[in-house]
């Protein structure tokens, strides 16, 4: 019975488009309080007096919470494994705001009228503060510190320097940059910068607590990370982790937003302060503003080449807003070099960053993290090297990029938030995605020799057609550093019981682990009743980030039910006298040489009712050793007017490695996904701010995203590829095609203008800049 490869049907997913799935919206408990939080207006402000009193008369108001009645515990939101290479520069309240839309106070009342009315009643005195609204202004001299506390700290021994505004930074070399560059026939050299972006989930942050019959917290929320919000939660309000319970139900997206500690603590003190069951939930307005964004970033990046284009030198210098807080400000920021220098492998590397605090939304993780900025600008010099080489685009990165086993220092030298690992690639599936990518939109030579004519069968000489195209790859979990564990257990029936940690966001992963674990087990994915992601029931996971859900949690599912097949077999031998090493497991039964068959609903009933009964069962866990990565080729087609700058994008090409689909139609959608979220991201999707800092694009009218209407005529290629340290093969796919679009529609427009787009979006005014700049 072949399960993996194969496009089942989601287990939860007839109860999904039937609305019988739970989200935390859908959870309704006797007696439940409404949470709001009130926002500061200000961008940098000391709260110099606050009077909750009117509001805690209010009638219906049950708790009100501000910085003086709550523990002041200094931590991360950011929800990463301990100790977090994130700085503790975060408490549940303050007597300082740092960003408009920041914790100000929170009240917990019978319904939301009265809950608004309470927070309109609390009267709170400012002094305001100069703000930063800048990443570069932020290192200028007698720049306003943003964080002066004395608690901030970095858990990890990295640098950090609060008192000059830098939240981390970074700084590995290999090689002799100098004399590579020395060597170079040409060298290029800019500046691009990644804007700000936001994940959009179809549902936002939400969280509902109470106390259970026993005491205890018990914390139902929308997270990607169940078992780091318990941690995280006991550290901010002291309480011994044993008095809380953590539940992930049904979510509606993450693309790592959802990685991060927004709501839990605020709500779960409510109902600790009000021993009542509260609920919050942001509006979309809230959820742009206050929940996290992609890392805004200038990235300066020279490149170095010989004549045939053979790369001599690399030098990235990254500069990361984190803005208020300095939640995945380190790790982001190494994902930069880490996630794409060492697609093309040089003797002499460079890679700086430095992450600096500023007073605008905070920058957290996002699908891509660190390579959708980074590939931006590598994939453009690249390009730009080509057509000054007078090479095609497609040959110099064949000539250039990593091949199956070779290897980078960068793997070695940099890592997230410390040293990285030594890694030798096994399965690189590149070459063949750059052949069919190129075959499928038509790549031709000549069309990149100069600038394209105009479109064809058009009579308006200012449209103008280009093709562009970008090499990626990106990682799968981080090695050495997370761990993930499984367990099963069999039933009466011969069916089974699979509890993972693993997160469910809707990628379908309780899908795949079902399906790995069937296929070891010689049974269908049916018969694995999957619970996932509860912390009093399923054993830890770190959870879902890091494209590390198939590789690492796989790879703990097939261990675990490698053990339970031979358990399995043991007793079938046993009960018929066969030869367990001769055994296999097929459509739910053992099967013997010899002709011997035993069903596993009889070794089911002989282990729990017969003879030496006992629970067939097992937990394994799982630690990934190393972090191969995925790689792509996107191919693009565009179509530009001149005279008004505006981009239409006709066609869009994505030829992906990711080793073994486990679920074909599930990778092939996550892939579909990530290409239109970097489409969003790189034609339409802008944080826009006033001078006060205040966010103007917080909702669908103002922040655009796309809908089918703005999508090309879209072509997926995966090509096939085995790598041997994932299950069945597999290896990530869910992140590394947002990283595309950017570097893509860019040399796309430069290739049918001559006009370089080196900060996005690439809207019409930005674009037509761009070209009147080259009259």
């Amino acid at each position: 019975m072949k399960i993996v490869s194969k496009s089942k049907i989601k287990v939860d997913g007839p109860g999904l488009v039937t609305g019988k799935q739970k989200f935390v919206d859908d959870f309704d408990m006797p007696g439940m309080l409404v949470g709001k939080i009130l926002a500061s207006p200000h961008a940098h402000a000391i709260i110099k007096k606050i009077d909750i009193s009117k509001a805690e008369k209010l009638p219906g108001v049950h708790a009100v919470l501000y910085h003086k009645n709550v523990p002041r515990v200094a931590h991360t939101t950011a929800g990463q494994g301990f100790p977090e290479p994130s700085p503790y520069d975060t408490f549940m309240f303050d007597k300082k705001v740092r960003y408009v839309g920041d914790r100000v106070a929170a009240v917990a009342a019978e319904s939301e009228e009265i809950a608004k009315k309470a927070l309109s009643l609390i009267e709170v005195e400012y002094k305001i503060l100069p703000a930063i609204l800048s990443a570069k202004d932020s290192l200028k001299k007698n720049a306003p510190v943003i964080h002066d506390e004395p608690e901030a700290i970095m858990p990890i021994p990295v640098p950090y320097d609060p008192k000059r505004n830098i939240a981390a930074s970074t700084d590995v070399q290999v090689g002799d940059i100098d004399k590579g560059f020395a060597k170079a026939a040409l060298i290029v050299e800019r500046e691009f910068k990644a804007h700000y972006a936001t994940h959009c989930p179809m549902e936002p942050h939400i969280t509902l607590t109470y106390p259970d019959e026993n005491g205890r917290l018990v914390i139902i929320t929308s997270t990607q990370v169940p078992f780091h919000v318990r941690r995280i939660v006991a550290q901010t309000l002291k309480l011994p982790i044993k008095k809380i319970r953590v539940i992930k139900p049904r979510i509606g997206g993450g693309f790592g937003g959802k990685q991060e500690i927004l709501l839990e603590d605020v709500c779960s003190a409510l109902t600790l302060k009000s021993s009542r069951p509260v609920k919050i939930r942001y509006t979309r307005e809230e959820e742009f503003a206050k929940s996290r964004t992609r890392h805004e970033q200038y990235v300066n990046l020279k490149i170095g080449a010989t004549k045939n284009g053979k790369l001599t030198s690399i030098y990235m210098d990254v500069l990361s807003n984190t803005g208020a807080y300095g939640s995945h400000a380190l790790t982001v920021a190494c994902n930069c070099g880490s996630k794409t220098l060492p697609l093309y492998p040089c003797d002499n590397v460079r890679f700086r960053a430095t992450t600096v605090y500023t007073n605008l939304p905070v920058g957290g993780a996002y699908r891509g993290y660190g390579a959708t900025q980074a590939a931006f600008a590598l994939e453009c010099l690249m390009d730009e090297i080509a057509y000054k080489l007078k090479i095609d685009p497609v040959e110099l990165r064949r000539k250039n990029h990593i091949k199956s086993g070779g290897s980078s220092p960068i793997f070695e030298k940099l890592g997230e938030g410390k040293a990285g690992v030594k890694q030798t690639i096994g399965s690189c599936g590149l070459a063949e995605c750059i052949t069919k990518g190129a075959r499928a939109i038509g790549w031709k030579k000549k069309q990149l020799e100069g600038r394209c004519p105009q479109c064809p069968n058009s009579k308006i000489n200012t449209l103008k057609r280009g093709f562009g195209m970008c090499t990626l790859m990106q990682g799968s979990s981080i090695p050495e550093i997370d761990m993930a564990a499984a367990t099963i257990k069999m039933n009466e029936d011969g069916s089974f019981n699979l509890l993972v940690g693993a997160t469910d966001l809707g990628t379908g992963s309780d899908t795949i682990l079902a399906q790995i674990a069937a296929e070891v087990l010689g049974c269908d994915e049916s018969d694995m009743i999957v619970l996932s992601s509860d912390t009093d029931i399923t054993p830890f996971d770190v959870g879902a980030y890091a494209s590390s859900t198939t590789y690492l949690s796989g790879a703990a599912v097939k261990k675990t039910a490698e053990k339970i097949r031979d358990q399995i077999i043991k007793v079938a031998a046993e009960v018929c006298g066969g030869n367990p090493k001769k055994a296999i497991v097929e459509n739910k039964t053992v099967k013997f040489p010899d002709g011997k068959n035993v069903s596993f609903y009889d070794i089911a009933i002989h282990t729990l009712y017969l003879k030496d009964q006992f629970q067939i069962a097992a937990t394994e866990s799982n630690i990934s050793h190393k972090s191969p990565p995925p790689f792509a080729a996107h191919y693009v087609e565009v179509e530009v007017d001149t005279e008004t700058g505006e981009v239409k994008l006709l066609k869009y090409v994505a030829a992906v490695d990711c080793g073994t689909e486990i679920n074909p139609k599930l990778a092939r959608g996550q892939t579909e996904g990530a290409v239109v979220n970097g489409i969003g991201y790189a034609l339409m999707e802008e944080y826009i701010f006033n001078e006060k800092g205040k966010l103007l694009t917080d909702n669908f009218f103002t922040y655009k995203i796309p809908s089918t209407r703005d999508l090309p005529e879209m072509k997926i290629i995966h090509v096939k590829s085995y790598e041997d340290s994932g299950p069945f093969g597999a290896k990530s796919v869910s992140e590394i095609s947002i990283n595309g679009a950017l570097p893509a529609i860019s040399n796309a427009i430069f290739n049918a203008t001559g006009a370089r787009l080196t900060e996005g979006p690439f809207t019409a005014e930005r674009v037509l800049k761009a070209i009147r700049r080259l009259e």
